[in-house]
């Protein structure tokens, strides 16, 4: 069985004790958080009903903070001597997935 959830900004494709990378979660290591469901798929059985969907409930557990890589911007503009440079790292939360509850 796999869920397909939104997770910050994308949708995850997550199973039960699966380990994902999500954009930053504000809550404490160790701290439960929940997950919106958009699909369910167990074995042949597809759900995608928003009304039975909203009785599924995606639960993981946060495990710690992490940075993404770093990204180097530079700009650079010919024959003037325009040069600017920045970075830049995305904060991210790892989570591992608990329990996909409520499934039919």
């Amino acid at each position: 069985m796999y869920a397909i959830v939104k997770a910050g900004g994308r949708q995850e494709k997550v199973t039960v004790g699966e380990t994902i990378t999500v954009d930053r979660i504000d809550a404490k290591v160790g701290a439960s958080v929940n997950f919106t469901t958009l699909l369910v798929v167990d074995g042949a059985n597809v759900t995608t009903d928003p009304k039975v969907l909203s009785g599924v409930t995606v639960t993981g557990e946060i495990l710690e903070e992490t940075k993404g890589p770093k990204i180097d911007i530079l700009r650079y503009k010919n024959k003037t001597g325009h040069r600017r440079r920045q970075g830049f790292r995305a904060q991210h939360t790892l989570v591992k997935i608990t329990a996909i509850s409520g499934a039919k």
